[in-house]
């Protein structure tokens, strides 16, 4: 049988590290100690793997789930073998954390170690003209997935003031502490609005990650180009 279906790049990677990417699309995850990924992300396994759903772990953070109806829905993977993890087929990034800590835009959590500790984070200014924006933090050391709709960027806020739009947020480093503003004045919401009404208003050292794509009700379709996400020094440290 020939096709280019078959082709060296479509072929199974065979990688050392517990955590790889099988193309930009896609990662697999050879466990080795189990992992916590978000609900619906497991697209493949091979081996004897269990997925059981993964409680809040405290009476706080089931209280925060409830209030703030943040869905962050995890199931916890164990076993033996090998599992593939994919999401909207949004590009995946490798964060590695070393004590340090990242707030993450749910929609774009993918998976990470179950040394890793989690919790959702309130934003700072959201209130109910926003809807109420919560992230989840995630602190401590182990492999962290993402994927972002398209090629993100890595902004440095240390330099200026930087304003993001909400739904296009990725994530950043969990030192920032960002406020929620609004570009929308009473005019524009007679008229309809801008559609942009609501931003993420950064300052300080550290770095926000913006994907070229809006998240909406529906489920968001990839764009753009592969590629590593190359945070550089900002997680150093």
């Amino acid at each position: 049988m020939q096709s280019a279906l078959f082709e060296q790049t479509n072929l199974e990677v065979q990688a050392d590290q517990r955590f790889a990417l099988q193309n930009p699309q896609m990662l697999r995850v050879h466990l080795g100690g189990d992992v916590l990924a978000t609900k619906g992300a497991m697209i493949a396994y091979q081996g004897q793997i269990r997925f059981d759903h993964e409680k809040s772990g405290t009476m706080g953070k089931l209280l925060k789930k409830v209030v703030t109806g943040e869905d962050v829905s995890l199931m916890r993977v164990s076993g033996e073998g090998d599992v593939f993890f994919a999401a909207e087929a949004g590009y995946v990034f490798l964060i590695e954390l070393t004590g340090d800590a990242l707030s993450v835009n749910s929609r774009n959590l993918l998976a990470f170690d179950s040394s890793v500790d989690w919790d959702i984070k309130r934003v700072q200014g959201a209130g109910k003209l926003s809807g109420g924006l919560f992230n989840t933090t995630l602190q401590g050391t182990g492999t962290v997935a993402v994927h972002a709709v398209g090629q993100p960027v890595i902004l440095d806020c240390s330099q200026q003031p930087t304003y993001v739009d909400v739904q296009a947020c990725v994530g950043w480093s969990a030192n920032l502490v960002p406020q929620v503003i609004s570009s929308m004045n009473v005019r524009s919401m007679l008229r309809g609005g801008s559609g942009e009404a609501f931003q993420y208003a950064f300052h300080g050292p550290g770095f926000v990650a913006v994907q070229p794509s809006e998240w909406t009700d529906t489920a968001a379709q990839s764009s753009g180009g592969g590629g590593a996400f190359n945070l550089g020094g900002f997680l150093d440290g």
